[in-house]
């Protein structure tokens, strides 16, 4: 028999393992070498300098959209709209980037706060319907994502376009890039957000397992009728809960416009960072430390799969099929939890 706490660790690396042996078994199936094939993604994610500083640079973002998603998840809330709350941070960090030259002590901390603050407020917007109107967060959300992609586009065409599709680049006050960093991992775009996303996770595991206001959205997130009747405002804690998750999710797409690209560029669709952060939130069992190792695992899936078409020889198609078989897997593992109580239960 396992404690609470060696099963909720078994599980994840469980899942893990099993999405790793189908995708080995769908290339042996189709003629290739699954140890070639895991040799070229571990290698093109952590096999030299430059890959480990890429590989860092893409969990990033991917760690707090998954605390953003997690800290929902904890307060009794489905934050799908993490999409559309890095989309207006993002934009709003590159404005403020943009607009202001200030000394970088106070511009760099100002703009990653401006984004936190985008973030929260797109995420209001939902928290408010559903406390005062019982309207399901996941409806609203959603809609939202399609307003702040096609709302951010208009923006950078019309005020801040510089050429093509970009903005035009922050000033270097506002930026996350060191030269340091870059020499250290051999011209990766790693840069200092990394230290922003522990101090995320740190931020929220302190607000949730150490403070009574964290007990209050976690006994929210429980029982609603429950905390109601011991005198807790439901409709206040769903709001901040919203407040808080929005600004996770705002300070991920600081992070993409101060950090990896210093600007911000039209898209034709979505990023993925927000639906890829509800996969680390699950894998890190809505915890602060678990979504930041998911987030790692998850980076390294998607810089090391790179490279598994040049070394390997296998075919970019079924490296995606093999990526997306793992993700899966590893996004199911509530589900892995769920079989084996079940059967623990049977046995009794």
């Amino acid at each position: 028999m396992f404690s609470n706490r060696k099963f909720n660790l078994l599980v994840p690396l469980f899942s893990i393992l099993l999405g790793f042996l189908v995708g080995a078994i769908i290339m042996v199936v189709f003629g290739y070498s699954p140890i070639d094939g895991y040799t070229a993604l571990w290698n093109g994610a952590f096999g030299n300098a430059y890959y480990t500083g890429e590989t860092l640079r893409q969990s990033i973002p991917l760690a707090l959209t998954g605390l953003s998603i997690a800290f929902a998840f904890r307060s009794g809330l489905f934050n799908i709209g993490a999409e559309g709350q890095v989309f207006v941070g993002w934009l709003a960090a590159v404005w403020f980037g943009i607009t202001f030259d200030l000394p970088a002590v106070i511009h760099l901390p100002l703009s990653i706060l401006v984004a936190a603050l985008a973030g929260a407020l797109w995420a209001f917007v939902p928290g408010l319907l559903k406390a005062t109107r019982g309207v399901h967060e996941v409806v609203v959300t959603i809609m939202m994502n399609y307003i702040a992609l096609h709302v951010s586009n208009h923006i950078i065409r019309a005020y801040l376009l510089e050429s093509g599709s970009r903005t035009y680049r922050i000033n270097e006050s506002a930026s996350l890039r060191s030269e340091f960093l870059t020499d250290f991992f051999s011209g990766s775009q790693i840069h200092w957000g990394f230290i922003v996303a522990i101090i995320g996770a740190f931020i929220m595991w302190f607000i949730l397992e150490k403070t009574t206001y964290g007990y209050e959205l976690r006994a929210v997130g429980f029982n609603p009728h429950a905390a109601r009747y011991a005198g807790m405002s439901v409709k206040k804690n769903i709001i901040m809960a919203m407040l808080i998750a929005g600004g996770f999710a705002g300070i991920a797409g600081a992070m993409e416009g101060l950090g990896t690209f210093g600007a911000m560029h039209t898209h034709a669709g979505f990023s993925n960072l927000g639906f890829d952060g509800i996969a680390v939130a699950l894998l890190g069992a809505n915890t602060a430390i678990g979504s930041v190792l998911a987030a790692l695992l998850f980076g390294a899936l998607k810089v090391g799969s790179l490279s598994m078409p040049p070394v390997a020889g296998v075919p970019s198609e079924l490296v995606e099929i093999v990526i997306a078989i793992i993700i899966f897997f590893v996004a199911s593992s509530y589900i892995i939890r769920w079989a084996v109580l079940r059967f623990k239960k049977e046995e009794k």
